[in-house]
This record gives C-alpha cells, sequence and structure tokens, in this order.
C-alpha cells in the first residue's frame, strides 16, 4: 500500500510537468487510486474534510487579499510611490534600484499579490532604469526579486495558504514572517549598494538638475501624498492583526475596503473598474480553491496508502536528524519550485512533510517561515519563474530572456544565503512573534 501512495504522488508530479491542470489532476488521479485501491468504508471521512476546507473561516482572507491587491493595482498608487520615491534616492548610485526594492516591500505590505507588483513596476520603472544607463541584468533583477517580495511580507497569500496546510494560526505566521521580510529587504539594498560601488557604471544616478526640479515642487507635499495613504493601509491591516484587535480574516475585510476608498479618492473608481476586479479575483480565487479542493482529497488519500507512516519509517531507519530532514526538505522544495508554481507545492509536498516535523517537534511556525522564503525562490528561478514571465510580458524589445535569468540569479544567491541565516538563527522569528 505503501509503494502505492508514492506511485501516487510521482503520477501527480508527472501528470503536472507534462501540461495537465494542476486543480483536476490533483484529484482526479487521487480519486482514481481510492477507487482502486482504498477500502470503500474508509470513504465517508473524505466528505467532512471537503466540507471543512470550503467552511474554514481563515481561508476568507484569501479572496479578500487578492480582491485587495487588484484594487490597488488599478489605483495608480504604485505608479505614485515609484516616482517619488526615485526622486528621493536619485543622487546616490543605484537609487532608483534601492527606490524599486523598497516600493516592492510596501506594495508587498499593501497587497500581498506577486503578479499584479512585478507587472506594476515593469510597466513603470523598467523604461526608466534603463533610460537612466542602467545594465538590463540589473533592472530586471532587481524588478523581479522586489516584486516577489509579497510572498513573505505579511499579508500573503502564501502565508495564508501555508497556515492552513500546516495547521497553525495565520496571526502568528504574519508576526514570525515580518521581520525575515523586512531583512531580506535590507539584504537586497545592501546587494545594490555593494553593486554599484564596485561597478557604477551599471547603476548611476539621476541627473542634477531633474532632482532640483523635483524638489522645487512641492517636495514634502509629494511625499506626504505619496506615502501616507499606502502607509494608512498597512497599519489598518497589519496593526489591527498583531494588535489582537482582528483576525487576518477581518483585517483583509478592511483591506479591501480601504483600497476600494483608496482608488476612489484617486478618482479611478468606476463602474468598469468595479467589474474588472471582481472578475479577476473571482477567476484567482476560483483557481486556488479548485486546487485546495483537490490537495485535500490528494493528502486523505495518500495517508490512507499509508504514504505518511512509510515516509516516517523511511526516515527513521535513516536515522536522519531534525535538521538532515530539513534540508532535504528545503532542497526538494527549491528544486521543485523550477518546474512548478508555489500553489501546487503548497498543496502537494507541504501536507506530505507537515506531519513528519510535527512527529520530529519541530516549530510549525518557524517551518511555514522558512517555505516562505524558499517558495519565493519559485517565482524566481528559471526556467519558469513566473515572475520572470510576468516581467518578460511588460519588457521592452531590447530585454532579452538571457537578460532575466542573468539578472535574477545574483539575487536568488542572496536569498538562499538569507534562507541559510533563518535556518540557523531561527531567533530571528521570534523576536517579534514571542
Amino acid at each position: 500500500m505503501a509503494v502505492l501512495a508514492i506511485l501516487l504522488f510521482i503520477s501527480i508530479f508527472l501528470l503536472i510537468l507534462y501540461g495537465y491542470p494542476v486543480a483536476f489532476t490533483l484529484g482526479g488521479i487521487s480519486i482514481l487510486y481510492a477507487f482502486c485501491f482504498i477500502d470503500s468504508g474508509a470513504y465517508i471521512s473524505l466528505a467532512p474534510r471537503v466540507m471543512g476546507v470550503v467552511s474554514n473561516y481563515v481561508l476568507l482572507a484569501v479572496p479578500l487579499f487578492i480582491y485587495m491587491g487588484i484594487m490597488l493595482e488599478k489605483s495608480g498608487l504604485a505608479e505614485r510611490l515609484l516616482e517619488t520615491m526615485a526622486l528621493l534616492f536619485g543622487r546616490l548610485k543605484g537609487g532608483l534600484a534601492i527606490s524599486v526594492v523598497l516600493v516592492g516591500a510596501l506594495l508587498a505590505a499593501s497587497t500581498g499579490i506577486v503578479g499584479a507588483t512585478v507587472i506594476t513596476m515593469g510597466l513603470i520603472s523598467l523604461p526608466t532604469m534603463l533610460k537612466r544607463g542602467y545594465s538590463p541584468e540589473l533592472a530586471t533583477g532587481t524588478i523581479a526579486a522586489s516584486g516577489t517580495l509579497g510572498q513573505i511580507i505579511p499579508p500573503s497569500v502564501v502565508l495564508v495558504l501555508l497556515g492552513s496546510v500546516l495547521n497553525v494560526p495565520v496571526g502568528d505566521l504574519f508576526a514570525a514572517a515580518l521581520l525575515p521580510g523586512l531583512l531580506l529587504v535590507l539584504v537586497y539594498i545592501g546587494y545594490i549598494l555593494v553593486l554599484a560601488r564596485i561597478k557604477p557604471e551599471v547603476a548611476p544616478g539621476m541627473p542634477e538638475e531633474e532632482l532640483r526640479a523635483f524638489r522645487s515642487k512641492g517636495f514634502g507635499r509629494q511625499i506626504i501624498q505619496a506615502f501616507l495613504m499606502p502607509m494608512l493601509l498597512i497599519v489598518a491591516v497589519l496593526g489591527s492583526i498583531f494588535a489582537g484587535v482582528a483576525s487576518p480574516t477581518e483585517a483583509a475585510a478592511v483591506g479591501a475596503l480601504g483600497a476600494t476608498l483608496l482608488t476612489a479618492l484617486q478618482k479611478r473608481l468606476s463602474l468598469e473598474t468595479l467589474r474588472a476586479v471582481m472578475q479577476e479575483t473571482t477567476h484567482l480565487t476560483s483557481m486556488v480553491f479548485i486546487i485546495l479542493l483537490g490537495a485535500t482529497v490528494f493528502s486523505f488519500v495518500f495517508r490512507e496508502l499509508g504514504g505518511d507512516a512509510y515516509l516516517v519509517g523511511l526516515i527513521e531507519q535513516a536515522e536522519l536528524s531534525p535538521m538532515a530532514f530539513l534540508a532535504l526538505v528545503m532542497l526538494a522544495v527549491f528544486v521543485a519550485g523550477f518546474f512548478i508554481d508555489f500553489i501546487e507545492i503548497v498543496f502537494i509536498i507541504v501536507p506530505v512533510v507537515a506531519p513528519i516535523f510535527a512527529s520530529l517537534g519541530i516549530d510549525l511556525v518557524w517551518i511555514g517561515v522558512l517555505l516562505g522564503l524558499n517558495l519565493q525562490t519559485s517565482f524566481l528561478s528559471p526556467p519558469f519563474g513566473f515572475a520572470l514571465f510576468y516581467l518578460k510580458g511588460v519588457a521592452p524589445a531590447g530585454v532579452t530572456t538571457q537578460h532575466l535569468y542573468r539578472g535574477i540569479a545574483p539575487f536568488v544567491g542572496v536569498q538562499l544565503l538569507f534562507l541559510a541565516v533563518v535556518i540557523f538563527f531561527p531567533e530571528v522569528i521570534y523576536w517579534l512573534w514571542r
């Protein structure tokens, strides 16, 4: 029976690589294995599990955060942030790239939607960076890496899903991930500053005349207008969670309302905008929940076939230490990110390893943060990194796929080093949480 569980896992993985839809492959193949190899008396337990997912109050945060992110994309807030931040850091070599990183962090803390952030920053800042003499590699690498900060900086849809799969409070996961996410921003900035110092030609400063023109036109007022509204939204969402005033789901509802009001204040809210936001939110939410239901069926069948017990036995026989098993899982997740999306990884790999981590006595909140950092690389890693696809779709004609791959490689390396730091110094995540 345990061999069948492993065959189930391999079958699903291969079919997804072949191009079959993830949602229907997960559920369909699992049900096929269940009919063929599981006693019919066990089926009675499946329906309550599926209904438990559908009625899970925490997961209501997913469509609300998605709505908030897409609505903010329509508000034009990102455009104003980028323009203001670029001129604030314009004198500094690499200042434009640093502004992209900081705006990426602010958008991550406001929205948590990676695709919208990458596309928005690619459309607005990539042509400007190239025009200012930035190398295509540094420009594309900075935008792609900054756009994926929404994977780890709360509120993050990825963290909501990980909290559900790992069965840990989403609020705890948000609190634990905040400091590592902010430190990662500083690491990105440090890399840019060092590179600009070593190779100043790849990251020049902005012309002095442009900076003077900017500062002569209501400098303080522009800064306040650009930063006040997104900061209010961030405080409303994250502050209410960390203060214990609201649950993540309630805070997501506050964020969705706040994003709508901000768009209205920017005079960009219309019936057409509202319709487009709702359609995209419905599409993304439906995709996530169909995959989640398929993953629920998969994890049920995998356990009924004895897959989890078999893996625990293998680890005990191999006498793997908890850290050795953690390293093995992190490597598997990183490699899987080259080929499949983060949602598939969350719902295929994580349910298999989560019980093993629990049996080894490892803190699942810490595991959630490590997985979030690792899953961020799935959006960056060639050849199938989704952030690279998003950016290539909006990049000017002169920017090639080779530019994207060469540009993102150093950021992936920096992120892996940072992941190692969080693994060996877990107190980083507990500073704000406990």
